[in-house]
């Protein structure tokens, strides 16, 4: 997978923001974090490309990171909401061309988006749900939601389809979900051709609509 390599500033050292830092790095971009306590940024020395000990509620110690020169800049603080928005106006008000907030709670979005935020993330949510829809169906190995009407899933081929090509089933046609990837022993194969034959033991990384998603799991179920 072809990833362009981008410049991110993530503000704040939870878990999220700890996490967040360490797969953009691996991923090979370049990763500034800043905090307020020494020992979180020190454990970060490693693994990111510079690490910094700072009060990012002060626009002065915003400013001298050159925050406009980010890709995208990550306001992980989720534990005080008032230093969340400070930081992400101010993040705007001097240039950053993309900002991301994260929340704990719901009703706080409106506010963070009024305020400069591209984007609000909220991780307990997005994982709450991830998990319901997931382990309320079977033989669902994985999930994302792309819009309220559409998702993708990763689920096994149906029984009838063993040893048949995607052409023979015309699954596209007869399903209306559209085959994105197959995985088999954890290595994805992406955009099969219609020759594909289907196996066992693999896995189908499919999208489409969640009422025609929800119809063929019930074919799998």
């Amino acid at each position: 997978m072809l990833l362009r390599k981008k410049s991110v500033l993530i503000i704040g050292i939870g878990r999220f923001g700890r996490y967040l830092a360490c797969k953009f790095a691996e991923l090979g971009n370049e990763v500034m974090v800043v905090d307020q306590s020494e020992e979180k940024v020190n454990n970060l020395l490693s693994v990111v490309t510079s690490a910094q000990i700072g009060d990012c509620t002060n626009v002065d110690v915003l400013r001298s990171f050159g925050v406009s020169d980010f890709d995208i800049c990550f306001v992980c603080i989720g534990s005080n909401f008032q230093s969340s928005i400070e930081i992400t106006y101010q993040l705007k008000e001097l240039g950053a061309p993309y900002v991301i907030a994260k929340t704990n709670r719901e009703m706080h979005e409106k506010f963070l988006l009024r305020n400069g935020a591209d984007e609000v993330v909220y991780p307990e949510k997005e994982s709450a749900n991830k998990a319901a829809v997931r382990l309320s169906a079977n033989n669902v190995f994985d999930y994302i939601e792309l819009t309220p009407e559409y998702c993708i899933f990763e689920i096994p081929p149906l029984d009838s389809w063993i040893g048949k090509t995607i052409a023979e089933v015309a699954v596209r046609v007869k399903y209306k979900v559209n085959i994105l990837a197959t995985k088999e022993e954890n290595e994805v194969h992406p955009l099969p051709g219609a020759d594909h034959i289907f196996k066992e033991k693999e896995h189908l990384i499919v999208a489409g609509n969640r009422q025609d998603l929800n119809n063929l799991l019930k074919k799998i179920n």
